[in-house]
């Protein structure tokens, strides 16, 4: 997912609504575009490390420990949290999406929502950090949600508008190992920093803006301020935006629902996770921060095999269902594990398995996403905010009623069911790794 720092010329803007350049049912390769430089390829790898760093760490540990101290013994307030953030940015994500492709400014058409998101991610942090019950916590995750999730996203807007089919598995692979690494490191922190709240939200956050910082300095874009849409922009023509035939773009459309299902699954394993390792372990939630910190250590190595190695494989071997396959598979497996796991050693295995098939998803889907993007050229922020459905749903929704499965069985004990949570995101996640594999348009 990279961009030429050199500045090589932006796609002219058109109207949202435009035909695609190719027949429907072909996917737009984008060999015509010149490889990225190396420049370029690692402010793009730092700047997403930066805003998974600021952004996931909440949702992997920052924020449970914010809802355990506002509302002690009901963890449902988090899925709750988080859900409601989620069905945010689905409502607004197409619209912003629409927005960026068409945006006229002298920094071009993405690094203006970038440094709009930044402000407003870091807002969101000290909000979360001092919120003095559970809704205002609730209200910063929600902007947090909306500044941060801008910023990822016209990050990776921009990769489709310059990205060639020959780098995308590599240089996916790469972010894809810098966004799994950065929640390591977020929780490392925030195991450091739990005494004292506005340090547990900020300091991620000021590694997240200075990464992005440089990117937004660095990358050079095209002066939008001269462009021209054929077709106005309406509140009826925006609300348009959110749908379009899945006949149409058939392979996209398979990739939408395997990414869903792959991030249903995701979420329901790792919405829960401090919870579940107190549980299994029989210690604080506090005390659980610091395992997992130290478990994360280990996730490294196996985020990276499944990352890089899907990544540049997938670009050598010119094939990408197979790994989406094989990601989810491998996923599911350690779910399977940690779901019957009843100590330390069987919890680590799990989880292992879990960071190989999370790398290898997030850098092989992510290029295989690119592969069938429909109207690159007029529409990538567009579908690219759809595409965003396939994981906000699965954040607003899954959290929800995770409660549920929790639920089942647990009698007057009150004990949460992590097995049959576990279990269940197992499944979806093999599904959604079977899904991909009826693309046609590319191996």
């Amino acid at each position: 997912m990279t961009m030429n720092p050199s500045g090589a010329p932006a796609q002219e803007p058109s109207s949202a609504g435009a035909q695609p350049a190719s027949p429907p049912n072909e996917a737009l390769t984008g060999d015509t575009l010149p490889e990225v430089g190396a420049v370029y390829i690692w402010l793009m790898v730092f700047a997403q490390f930066g805003v998974f760093v600021a952004f996931i760490t909440p949702l992997a540990i920052s924020l449970s420990i914010r809802v355990d101290q506002l509302a002690p013994g009901h963890e449902e307030y988090l899925g709750y949290i988080t859900g409601s953030g989620a069905l945010a940015v689905m409502v607004a994500g197409p619209v912003l999406g629409v927005l960026s492709d068409r945006a006229r400014t002298r920094l071009g058409r993405r690094r203006p929502f970038m440094i709009a998101g930044m402000v407003l991610g870091t807002a969101s942090l000290c909000v979360m950090a001092l919120a003095p019950d559970i809704v205002l916590l609730g209200a910063g995750w929600i902007l947090a949600q909306l500044g941060w999730g801008q910023v990822l996203g016209n990050l990776q807007f921009s990769t489709a508008d310059r990205l060639p089919e020959s780098q995308r598995g590599k240089v996916s692979g790469l972010t894809g190992f810098a966004t799994q690494v950065a929640p390591v490191l977020g929780v490392a922190l925030a195991g450091q920093l739990t005494r004292d709240n506005l340090l547990l939200f900020l300091v991620p956050g000021a590694i997240g803006i200075v990464l992005v910082t440089l990117f937004v300095v660095f990358v050079h874009e095209d002066d939008t301020r001269g462009a021209t849409f054929p077709e106005a922009l309406t509140p009826g023509s925006l609300l348009r935006k959110y749908l379009y035939d899945p006949r149409t773009y058939p392979d996209y459309s398979w990739n939408w629902l395997g990414r869903f299902l792959f991030y249903f699954g995701l979420t329901l394993n790792t919405t829960f996770t401090a919870f579940f390792f107190a549980s299994r372990m029989g210690v604080s939630v506090d005390e659980a921060a610091g395992v997992i910190a130290g478990i994360s250590l280990f996730g490294v190595v196996a985020t990276t095999v499944g990352a890089i190695g899907g990544g540049f494989l997938s670009d050598r071997l010119r094939r990408r269902r197979v790994f989406v396959f094989g990601a989810g598979a491998l996923f599911a497996a350690g779910a399977i594990v940690m779901a019957v796991s009843a100590d330390l050693p069987l919890l680590i295995v799990g989880a292992a398995l879990t960071s190989v098939g999370i790398g290898a998803f997030a850098a092989v889907d992510q290029a295989l996403l690119l592969d069938v993007l429909p109207e690159r050229e007029t529409d990538a922020g567009r579908f690219m905010s759809i595409t965003g459905f396939a994981t906000s749903i699965p954040q607003a929704v899954a959290p929800l009623i995770a409660p549920a499965f929790l639920a089942v069985g647990a009698g007057a004990t009150g004990e949460k069911n992590y097995a049959l949570l576990y279990t269940v995101a197992a499944v979806c996640t093999l599904a959604g790794g079977l899904a991909t594999t009826r693309i046609r348009s590319v191996r």
